[in-house]
């Protein structure tokens, strides 16, 4: 990708690969600081047919490789301006990342496909390994990943080459190892929104067999969303900010030719408000909760483009992520110039956060910020052993992985002194649309306040409503293999199968501090609900229809006394066989053609969240009765592809295509129905697509060119699903499943003078039409919109120093990121915005 920036970050890999200069070459992560003291532009190789990737473990150019993949090398991130996963979509069509009520909470799809972040007991579709080593969940991958030596984003399921198995794709980020020379580098950054930013590494050698480098981040910036916060407690008008730093330190050890050992530390913390949201569309239940402030609760009338949010309760986050690797490769030429690698890894992550549930000024309910409150914490252990090698006719891995997760989730919802009089005042709304007209003037909710206020049907909810607290073990034990054969001189097939063993034990505790005292006495006296529906005015025939609403109102999941003093245990485990086979054909040094057949897998597990149904099953409808199973099974995939990928211009030009089919069974939907959520194993869901991929070195010197489109048809089966929230789904295009995404960016760089370049960059992604939700409320929908970013730099011809002006979505354009319904307001929905312009200026130190 843009042809020079390759050149730069990956060109002396290339050449590495293919040198006799032991271990250290042969990996080439240490080329960058090499790369940064080349002189000249035209000293660096000028083709991009020798790009070098690592996507079935072993160097190969990119061109040989069957698989549909982008690859992004550390230039072109840096031009993007691309720091972490969410930012890099910019420039992989069939990529988006998308985060919801925290920066954590965030989910990759590619080609549409991912799994929803806000329920830590989901798997994800999409993987990221960093350096080797699975991430159990995308938004535990979330961060500012430092220097980079090359990301690969690979599309379709994987299983048989990465030590984790996925369904959808894997996002694998591979960042800068020390190298044997010393070097230093900074960064320092200012921008609008008040940011600024700096970054330090640096790199040098104890002895010839020794090297470690270290590098440190820091960045701040003000909120990108104003806040209407009413009468408090919270105090900050500002919401999605950044306080985030972060330390990784390496040693590399090489004490002979054979010999490889990379030990790996880091840690980042943040601490930021983050996320509110902003109202899209303003229902009936608004004029409610305005009635209950005297006014100002809920913005009259919906303009995301203000980016003003509503919130008396603050919305603060910290995260903590910290780990260890070893990973050790130890080439054995006496073994069939076999490679035995292994990597070991021990990780710890924890979010704690605080979250303004209703999304109004009103105090109606909220998560209180507090560890043992509301917080998810993973402890993960994990190891792989590798064994690579290659014959005269067959190139052949096999490989063992084993991970031990630990996961704990703690969940507390508290109700305000508006939750009860809010809830009232709905209610009485409702019954007023089922019965002729005069019941109650809902058009003047301030008139009725009075009724609905206090304990309308002998209740009390203030304070603690629900305390629940999950532990869930996950072991996953998988063999894997993946071979390639070479059948001829122009003809590969390759083979890999997996087989996964997954076992997981959830033990969950539910209790509501109140006893749940409002529930408990419409369970216990529904004489007494009927009796203040009669001082309401509603008529007698319909009371006894309306008591089991009412306490259907007074028993909602957070309430409901029912899950009180429960304690659960549940099990399961899965024994599945997962593959792929390909044929790859190379008809000349410029074209390669290939198919591929993949069965996918992710693990089913439990929803950790209160469940509850009409008939305490968790298929069931609507209801009040607790469900003590909370699992869903695992979710399938039955991909096809065939593709092309053609090397012209003698190697300045690639171009590569691939028609894909995929038919997921099993697919595991997690929704938010209006006041919880609900996991959904959607019987089939078939998408099917094309994908291109353009990487062009323009005979204009200096000027390159990289661009994708995919264009993507899916659907839902015509299986009916039990909830009514879910009624549109069966037969439609699923959420997050735009038409077509594509992106482009050019990169120009120029001499200015004998010791001066200037290097330009341009580029911009287009998304399609598509639902925001997952239920596919048409309030949900977004409208196609492009992003458009710019990068002008002035520096040093031999990289010690450069100027760069830069700026993302230039145009300002205002989209939303994800839509849901607003919690507990019928009618009303809310949408998490993306981030708006942004600009600013960079001085970057080379040494």
């Amino acid at each position: 990708m843009l042809a020079w920036a390759v050149a730069l970050a990956l060109g002396s890999v290339a050449a590495n690969a293919h040198a006799d200069a032991g271990p250290q070459e042969e990996t080439g992560p240490q080329s960058q600081p090499q790369a940064q003291a080349q002189p000249a532009r035209d000293e660096a190789p000028t083709t991009l047919d020798a790009l070098i990737v690592t996507a079935q473990k072993r160097e190969e150019a990119l061109q040989d490789v069957p698989i549909t993949m982008s690859v992004l090398p550390e230039q072109l991130l840096q031009d993007a301006g691309a720091r972490d996963i969410k930012e890099m979509q910019t420039l992989v069509s069939g990529l988006s990342v998308s985060s919801t009520s925290s920066e954590s909470q965030t989910t990759v799809r590619i080609r549409g496909v991912g799994t929803v972040g806000d329920n830590p007991g989901l798997e994800s579709s999409v993987g990221v390994v960093i350096d080797g080593v699975y991430r159990p969940r995308n938004g535990v991958g979330f961060g500012d990943l430092g220097p980079v030596e090359r990301i690969e984003v690979l599309k379709g399921p994987q299983g048989t080459v990465f030590g984790k198995n996925t369904s959808a794709g894997l996002i694998n980020i591979t960042t800068r190892s020390p190298g044997f020379n010393q070097a230093a580098e900074a960064e320092m950054t200012v921008g609008n929104y008040g940011a600024m930013g700096v970054a330090a590494g640096y790199n040098d050698a104890f002895s010839d067999t020794v090297a470690f480098s270290v590098h440190a981040v820091k960045r701040v910036r003000d909120g990108f969303m104003d806040v209407e916060t009413g009468g408090g407690p919270r105090t900050s008008r500002e919401d999605g900010d950044q306080n985030f730093h972060s330390l990784r330190g390496q040693l590399l050890f090489e004490p002979n030719d054979d010999l490889r050992i990379r030990l790996i530390a880091d840690y980042a913390n943040r601490d930021e408000e983050c996320c509110a949201a902003v109202t899209t569309t303003r229902g009936p239940t608004a004029a409610i909760v305005n009635a209950l402030v005297g006014g100002n609760a809920v913005i009259p009338v919906p303009d995301p483009e203000r980016r003003l949010a509503y919130g008396n309760d603050i919305t603060r986050q910290s995260v903590e992520d910290k780990g260890v690797s070893a990973q050790v490769d130890w080439d054995m030429p006496w073994l069939g110039n076999a490679t035995l690698t292994s990597i070991t890894a021990a990780r710890e992550w924890k979010n704690i956060g605080a979250q303004d549930l209703d999304f109004t000024t009103a105090p109606i309910w909220t998560r209180f910020y507090g560890e043992g409150e509301n917080d998810v914490g993973f402890e993960t252990f994990s190891q792989e052993l590798r064994l690579t090698g290659s014959g005269e006719r067959i190139d052949w891995m096999a490989g063992v992985f084993y991970a031990d997760e630990d996961l704990v989730r703690n969940d507390s919802i508290s109700m305000g002194p508006a939750y009860e009089p809010y809830l009232s005042i709905a209610l009485l709304s409702n019954i007023a649309a089922s019965f002729p007209p005069g019941l109650v003037d809902t058009a003047n909710p301030a008139l009725f306040l009075s009724q609905a206020a206090g304990r309308p049907y002998g209740t009390t909810f203030v304070g603690p409503g629900s305390h629940d607290h999950f532990e869930q073990n996950a072991r996953s034990t998988a063999l894997f293999t993946n071979n390639v054969w070479h059948a001829s001189d122009a003809l590969d097939v390759t083979f890999g199968a997996r087989y996964t063993r997954e076992r997981k034990q959830l033990a969950s505790t539910y209790a509501n501090p109140n006893g749940g005292v409002g529930c408990l006495n419409g369970l216990t006296n529904p004489a007494q609900v009927g009796a203040a529906l009669a001082g309401r005015g509603v008529p007698g025939p319909y009371i006894a229809a309306l008591v089991p609403t009412v306490i259907g109102y007074m028993c909602l999941p957070w309430s409901n006394v029912q899950h009180h003093g429960r304690q659960t245990w549940q099990e399961r485990e899965e024994e599945e066989w997962s593959g792929t086979l390909r044929a790859s054909y190379r008809w000349s040094d410029t074209l390669m053609t290939y198919a591929s057949a993949a069965r996918g897998y992710k693990a089913g597990g439990f929803n950790l969240d209160r469940v509850q149904s009409a008939n305490g099953l968790s298929s069931g409808a609507a209801g009040i009765t607790p469900v003590d199973d909370t699992s869903f099974p695992g979710e399938f995939v039955d991909s096809y592809e065939i593709g092309a990928k053609s090397t012209l211009a003698g190697g300045n030009l690639l171009f590569n295509a691939a028609l894909f089919h995929q038919t997921f069974s099993d697919f595991q939907l997690n929704s938010f129905i209006g006041t919880s959520y609900v996991v959904r194993s959607i019987p089939e869901l078939r998408s099917h697509g094309l994908d291109l991929d353009l990487m062009w070195q323009t005979p204009v010197d200096g000027l390159s060119l990289q661009g994708g489109a995919t264009y993507l048809r899916a659907r839902f089966g015509d299986d009916l699903l039990p909830d009514a929230d879910l009624a549109l789904l069966p037969g439609a295009t699923p959420g997050f499943m735009p038409r077509w995404q594509a992106n482009a960016s050019a990169t120009w760089e120029w001499d200015i003078a004998e010791r001066l370049i200037g290097r330009a960059y341009l580029g911009a992604r287009y998304t399609g039409d598509h639902n925001t939700g997952s239920d596919l409320d048409p309030q949900k929908f977004q409208q196609a919109y492009t992003l458009v970013d710019a990068r002008l730099v002035l520096g040093a011809r031999d990289r010690r120093w450069s100027v760069e002006l830069w700026g993302r979505n230039l145009t300002d354009e205002t989209y939303s990121q994800v839509g849901f319904d607003a919690p507990i307001q019928t009618g009303s929905w809310n949408a998490f915005l993306g981030a708006p312009r942004t600009y600013g200026v960079t001085l970057r130190l080379m040494y």
